[in-house]
């Protein structure tokens, strides 16, 4: 299919003065009536098996830049009907080479074949040309000529008339970082998402994601970089807050700001609005366990303070809160044995420590073992929670 930028010669005076204000990539003139005009005609009308060869035989007549970058965008569209992506991937670095700032060709053509194809290196590399290509022509200064509100309103004409494109590339990115498997990888891949798409609601999410899977791939560092710098840009993150509240409370760091933090938490899950990708029940669940999730860090923010009874207190209300996340409920209980064991009430120190080893988790051995140390049973081989 031939790009909108290549225009017929005829057509040129017409239609170049206004467009080529908000052009992203070169306007390739094709003279109508040359040479090149039927050859393009003769690719466009010919049946898929005799299209290569007239796009070969074009590619080697027509050896001026301009030319070889409709001969690219012919191989690539040609190669991208026949899923043939390691030839759209070869063909669409010509092509950047020629032509840097071609937008339209990075979202519908490169964006759309790493996306067919399943390649999530070759989606990201894609991506992050689309949006500096976006990125160069947010910054570019006016032509000479122009004024500067008169530029200043072609680039938003453009920008608008390019959204769906935007959001195209954008969900793109969260889709290809969620199909990555391993979860250090995964970090990185939001994260790379995340930088590209700043100050939008998509890379607020990916920077959420990121943070998580640092975590998750015990990146400390990282997951507390990317975590405080959402909440920089937003204050009310429920995610980025539990996160950082649950961090610092386990490790018996920055006590007062993981109880600010698990506090806030709690506050906003009576006050936040449901999403609308949420039905009813998914959302009343989601805030079931994030504010169990807050009571639990206050929870253990006071067990690491030896403030054993608001630690009861707090884990208690969590409990129920938990019950559909088996991890977190049996860390919770597990907590709460500690806590009633300091206050030496160790017949409720046994039944927070019964429901803690009564779920599938890293809990269950831990907790069997503290139940034979109350109890003076032989103790049974456990592994450490991680």
């Amino acid at each position: 299919m031939l790009r909108t930028r290549i225009l017929p010669a005829l057509l040129f005076i017409v239609f170049f003065a206004p467009a080529s204000l908000a052009q992203l990539g070169k306007a390739v003139l094709i003279p109508a009536g040359s040479d090149v005009d039927h050859d393009l005609t003769a690719i466009i009308a010919a049946e898929p098996a005799q299209k290569l060869a007239l796009i070969e035989q074009f590619a080697q007549a027509h050896s001026e830049p301009d030319f070889q970058i409709v001969a690219n965008e012919q191989f690539i569209n040609y190669y991208l009907n026949a899923k043939q992506y390691d030839k759209v991937f070869e063909y669409g670095e010509k092509l950047f080479a020629l032509d840097p700032d071609n937008y339209s060709d990075a979202v519908n053509l490169m964006v759309r074949a790493a996306n067919e194809s399943g390649d999530t290196a070759k989606l990201l590399l894609y991506a992050e040309k689309a949006t500096s290509i976006l990125d160069r022509y947010k910054a570019s200064p006016p032509p000479e000529g122009t004024s500067a509100d008169s530029w200043a309103q072609a680039k938003a004409d453009k920008l608008a008339s390019l959204k769906s494109d935007q959001d195209y590339v954008q969900q793109s990115l969260l889709s290809a970082a969620y199909n990555v498997k391993d979860p250090a990888q995964k970090a990185e891949a939001f994260a790379r998402v995340a930088k590209m798409v700043p100050d939008t609601p998509e890379g607020e999410q990916a920077a959420t994601m990121a943070a998580s899977y640092y975590q998750q791939a015990q990146n400390r560092p990282k997951m507390l970089d990317v975590a405080n710098g959402v909440l920089a840009k937003d204050p009310n993150n429920i995610g980025m807050l539990l996160l950082l509240a649950d961090d610092y409370s386990e490790r018996g760091e920055q006590l007062d700001k993981a109880d600010a933090y698990a506090k806030k938490v709690v506050s906003l899950t009576d006050t936040v609005k449901k999403p609308d990708n949420l039905t009813d029940d998914q959302w009343k669940q989601q805030l079931s366990v994030q504010k169990g999730l807050a009571l639990s860090a206050l929870g253990q923010v006071s067990l690491q303070k030896k403030l054993n009874t608001p630690a009861v207190d707090n884990l208690t209300k969590a409990a129920p809160l938990l019950k559909s996340n088996a991890v977190a409920y049996a860390r919770n209980e597990y907590r709460l044995g500690f806590a009633y064991l300091n206050l030496k009430r160790n017949a409720e120190a046994k039944q927070a420590f019964t429901e803690a080893a009564s779920v599938d988790s890293p809990y269950k051995g831990p907790a069997q073992l503290k139940i034979a140390e109350i109890t003076g049973a032989k103790p049974v081989p456990h592994k450490k929670p991680s």
